[in-house]
């Protein structure tokens, strides 16, 4: 006869997941103590996580009452690029290519759910999908899925760190696995790569300076980070590409996650400083980056065109700092005038201060023009 956990893992891998392993559902102290201490630090201030939740987010019973058991889900999501070909283009982080990967996971987990409860009843399962306050990477680790990498993601034997995870929490008591006796030892690559030292090499990465987060926060990019965020406009993947075991791991994603063609991961940037409404919602309503709003990517793609340094975007970011109704936008359209410093970018931040009303975006335009000053 079928053991339920055995009944479980075949769902699981018949259901598309890559990996899947199980662990109890006792409180995680050593996550908790690692949480609290980085929630001390200010390493999440971005996001304005409530202290609670370092308690809340390691004991699965918050979320299941009576929970014994986390299985522990790995999707592959790696895909090759597109070529890239045109100049001036953005990059968007492999995991928002395609359609937004939660529906996937929450129907993998959702399938997994429906074989428990085939043993436990119904409402002996509640799924957890990335969105969920679970701390989802402890109980990865403990169950041996893989291992917690110095650039904080897991990392999966023969996956990589290019991994989505899910948990299905419950009720049914399962025979856990071992976590598994491995750690990155000496190997700092990721840590070398980060261009924002976000990642301090002891396991723990500041986010608020972490080019993914930077890049998603909806008020202003801290100007001294600005132009080490390169040409990304949405997340980041060097630590990732940099990762030993995810480069052994090689594309390991199905077609669902694959981009549908060249702008799906290098985006235009001019195009993208002026996307909006309806435009906005078909290119990535759908995607795993539509969540946060047409001016965030605005933002995002003036500091891009800023870094690029091409005096071609100039049009582009003088239309952006005149017209758009965002002071966001306009601010960091200022910044980017300024760094490319051209005669007419100059001349265009000067005509913006004349005007320009929002307290906030003249003091970018005025910090813009500084450099240029001349001093008698």
């Amino acid at each position: 006869m079928t053991s339920p956990k055995a009944a479980v893992v075949r769902a699981a891998l018949a259901a598309g997941a890559s990996a899947v392993r199980v662990t109890d559902a006792q409180p995680d102290a050593r996550e908790r103590a690692r949480l609290e201490a980085a929630y001390a630090r200010g390493d999440v201030a971005t996001w304005a996580y409530p202290p609670e939740r370092a308690r809340t987010s390691t004991d699965p019973a918050a979320l299941l009452p009576g929970a014994r058991s986390v299985v522990c889900l790995a999707l592959a999501y790696a895909t090759p690029p597109p070529p890239r070909r045109a100049p001036l283009t953005g990059r968007i982080s492999n995991y928002a290519w395609a359609a937004d990967y939660h529906a996937r996971l929450r129907a993998l987990a959702a399938q997994v759910a429906a074989e428990i409860e085939r043993f436990a009843g119904p409402g002996s399962t509640r799924i957890a999908c990335d969105t969920a306050p679970l701390a989802e990477r402890a109980f990865a680790a403990r169950a041996g899925l893989g291992w917690v990498g110095k650039h904080t993601g897991l990392i999966a034997p023969g996956l990589g760190s290019f991994v989505f995870l899910a948990e299905v929490l419950t009720t049914l008591e399962l025979t856990p696995d071992e976590p598994l006796r491995k750690s990155c030892g000496s190997c700092a690559r990721c840590v070398d790569v980060c261009p924002t030292g976000a990642l301090r090499g002891d396991y723990t990465m500041d986010s608020t300076r972490c080019i993914s987060d930077l890049t998603q926060r909806r008020d202003a990019i801290p100007r001294a980070l600005r132009p080490l965020l390169g040409d990304w406009v949405w997340g980041c993947d060097l630590c990732n590409e940099a990762c030993p075991p995810s480069r052994r791991a090689g594309p390991g994603g199905g077609a669902q996650f694959a981009a549908g063609g060249e702008r799906a991961a290098f985006p235009d940037l001019q195009a993208l400083l002026r996307v909006r409404g309806a435009a906005f919602r078909r290119a990535y309503g759908a995607t795993a980056l539509g969540w946060r709003g047409p001016a965030v990517l605005r933002r995002n793609a003036a500091v891009a065109l800023g870094n690029a340094l091409d005096r071609a975007a100039v049009p582009a970011l003088e239309a952006a700092l005149s017209e758009d109704a965002q002071p966001l936008v306009r601010g960091h359209a200022a910044w980017a005038l300024g760094r490319i410093g051209s005669p007419r970018a100059l001349h265009a931040l000067e005509a913006a201060l004349d005007r320009e009303t929002d307290a906030q975006v003249r003091l970018e335009i005025a910090a813009a023009l500084e450099p240029f000053l001349r001093t008698v």
